[in-house]
């Protein structure tokens, strides 16, 4: 009896700490959230709207990471599998590092090849707000137009990304 009402309390606990996706999936961004900056690799700021505007035209896989992130770390291997299998995709990674350094370490200790913007460790900024941000990583496929396809996934070999990445290349 112990050990059902032990493997039950551990059950409720972790569902209650797991991370839930959201309600509504979002097809496009708010424009409060295009309004946050990013610093880009070579240190210049600019809004999320204008790094993204650079790829219109391009299918979008965006990474919400950070070097600190247990998960971003493991999932580092599937994230350059799905980049090798897509290299005509755009990769672009948005870190919530702490620190400009520890974001640009990072990149480099784990040779992390694609388009890199630094938005800090900003959880309650407008972006995080207006996309649900409730875990990371969190990767969402933009097509074309820069349209949400995919809003939420947390790992990098969910089928779901492939697929919408698939989908998206045969339009």
């Amino acid at each position: 009896m112990k050990k059902i009402i032990s493997v039950l309390i551990l059950f409720i606990g972790l569902n209650s700490f797991a991370q839930k996706a959201p309600e509504v999936m979002k097809t496009e961004f708010p424009t409060k959230a295009l309004q946050d900056k990013v610093v880009d690799s070579k240190g210049n700021s600019l809004t999320i709207e204008k790094a993204l505007s650079k790829y219109k035209g391009k299918i979008i896989v965006l990474d919400i990471w950070a070097t600190w992130c247990g998960d971003c770390i493991t999932n580092m291997p599937a994230l350059k599998n799905l980049h090798q299998n897509n290299p005509d995709v755009v990769f672009f990674y948005l870190s919530m590092d702490k620190t400009e350094e520890a974001w640009k370490n990072g990149i480099e200790k784990y040779k992390i090849e694609g388009e890199h913007f630094f938005l800090g460790n900003n959880w309650k900024g407008e972006f995080g707000t207006n996309i649900d941000l409730n875990w990371i990583p969190r990767y969402l496929v933009l097509d074309k137009k820069g349209k949400i396809a995919d809003y939420y996934s947390v790992k990098a070999d969910d089928p779901k990304v492939q697929a919408t990445i698939d989908i998206l290349r045969n339009k």
